[in-house]
């Protein structure tokens, strides 16, 4: 073919430099196209044994078989793990990327429990515009520095000055539904999320937005529209290349709203350091004069992160603080209402649940209208595994991938270095050998008892291993704190049955319905 460029034009004259041209464009596309398709049908070849989805096209993979909708699109990958539950071990093609779905305690702990197998895969490229390189998504020497780095953050003496946050927002949030109580049904889906929202963005970063009364903020709106369009173009291959992406309208969503994102982060970085810059002056003058300061003030995420040195005693740059920051906003608030709103819909359609969680709560918190402690919080341990059940059911993260350091053995098949695994804990948590009659609601499975023998890997709604999440306490916290004060107040009921919800796996799980209920005071409760 190339021979042909060159004789083109006969009489053995010179080839036309246009020609040369031609063929110094093609040769590197040409050798490029050749690797890629022999990267593309290697992987084919090492998959070819491994059952997966079919009909799989070429280049295109299993992309032509699935729902645009959301709902839609995450039922059929639960149906396709529940055809293969034996076999715990299944293949899809999202385009030209071969991705193995692992659902199976044993698959899983062989990717989770490796101190090796950290990266995170492919579809997380695309929230790095967002959240650079943070502990979300970064990897190696910079995951295992920060990560060291970031954990006394998370200490108890540190959560019990985010503790007043959390109580603080929930009593906002029970003053809201006062007016739902022996009303209509209502979703509450969205008050929920906004209180998680002012509880992250006060913690996170000292920032009390009030999202709870301004649901229509342009931050706000901006957070969950960035979300949609982030998991939106990790399934869409046409989408994928950057120059392309801003062609399409999403594209230009995707630009403003990370305009949006980052101009407010900034803004409330550069107002804290210039806080911590006039207290340290304060505190100079104050001990130059023989005076003593007293007072404590609570302390944000975003005051540890602007003090906070690595291991060689270098403090982080002012990006570095950025995507720490963005990274808790993001992962910080959507998780944490979306378990609270599973629970309070499972405890509305079980009330024998909800009568043992309010008989505790009487118990321990009695009728004082108080701020909720850490050590009463303790002291919660039906409501801590009726959460921790809610979690198996509806896990905040229904899916999240890996990508594999080296070569390894799963269920029996030879897994290459380099193939994306996707662990999805909606299915883990279904596995009826672990969890006998698994879509029944029981908080029991959680009783020390009833742990005994269980693998560790059976149920992680906050991954496990290495890279398990940092802010799991942080969020457990939350989520005990705000449903306690709720359910101090509320007795909850639903009709919506379970067949009404149809979740959506994006980024996070959500109800595409949402959630409805009714609230009645406690008093007049049959509690």
């Amino acid at each position: 073919m190339m021979m042909g460029l060159w004789i083109t034009g006969g009489g053995g004259q010179a080839p036309s430099w246009g020609a040369a041209a031609a063929v110094l464009l093609v040769a590197p596309l040409a050798a490029f196209a050749f690797r890629w398709l022999r990267t593309y049908y290697r992987r084919w070849q090492a998959l070819k044994l491994v059952p997966g989805i079919s009909p799989c096209y070429p280049l295109l993979g299993n992309v032509p078989l699935f729902e645009r909708n959301g709902a839609d699109y995450f039922e059929q990958l639960i149906l396709g793990t529940e055809a293969f539950r034996n076999i715990s071990l299944l293949k899809l093609w999202i385009g030209p990327l071969p991705f193995l779905i692992l659902y199976h305690a044993e698959s899983v702990e062989v990717v989770l429990n490796s101190s090796k197998h950290i990266e995170k895969s492919f579809p997380y490229k695309f929230l790095h515009p967002w959240l650079g390189t943070g502990l979300l998504t970064s990897t190696g020497d910079k995951w295992r520095s920060r990560r060291k780095m970031l954990t006394p953050t998370f200490h108890f003496t540190i959560l019990d000055d985010f503790l007043d946050v959390m109580n603080e927002q929930a009593h906002i949030l029970v003053q809201k539904l006062e007016k739902h109580v022996d009303k209509e049904p209502f979703d509450c889906f969205l008050d929920i999320t906004l209180c998680a929202l002012d509880i992250i963005c006060e913690t996170a970063m000292g920032k009390n937005i009030g999202a709870q009364n301004d649901k229509d903020s342009e931050y706000v709106q901006a957070v969950y529209r960035m979300s949609d369009l982030v998991h939106h173009r990790q399934k869409s291959p046409w989408l994928w290349n950057d120059l392309i992406y801003l062609l399409f309208q999403e594209g230009r969503e995707h630009s403003r709203s990370l305009k949006i994102l980052h101009s407010f982060t900034d803004q409330v970085i550069a107002e804290k350091a210039q806080e911590l810059k006039n207290q340290e002056q304060h505190k100079s003058e104050a001990v130059g004069n023989g005076e003593q300061r007293r007072d404590k003030k609570r302390r944000a995420f975003l005051d540890l992160l602007l003090n906070a040195t690595d291991e060689a005693g270098k403090k982080l740059s002012y990006l570095d603080i950025r995507e720490e920051v963005d990274t808790f906003m993001f992962e910080g608030h959507d998780t944490t209402a979306a378990a609270m709103t599973w629970t309070i819909y499972l405890l509305a359609r079980y009330p024998e649940v909800q009568r043992k969680v309010h008989n505790e709560l009487d118990e321990i918190l009695g009728d004082a209208d108080h701020h909720v402690t850490l050590d009463e919080l303790k002291k919660l341990r039906y409501l801590e595994c009726v959460i921790k059940e809610a979690l198996r059911l509806f896990p905040s993260v229904p899916y999240f991938a890996r990508t594999l350091s080296e070569d390894c053995c799963i269920r029996g098949h030879k897994v290459c270095k380099g193939l994306d695994v996707i662990i999805i804990p909606y299915a883990l948590h279904r596995d009826p050998d672990t969890f006998p009659e698994p879509e029944e609601f029981r908080p029991e499975r959680f009783f020390p008892e009833n742990l005994a023998g269980r693998n560790p890997y059976a149920y992680i709604p906050f991954s496990a291993g290495p890279r398990n999440c940092i802010g799991q306490r942080f969020a457990q916290i939350e989520e005990k704190t705000v449903l306690a004060i709720i359910l101090r107040h509320f007795w909850v009921e639903t009709t919506q049955n379970r067949k009404e919800l149809y979740p959506v796996g994006d980024l996070i799980l959500r109800p595409n319905n949402g959630i409805w209920i009714q609230l009645k005071r406690r008093s007049s409760s049959s509690s």
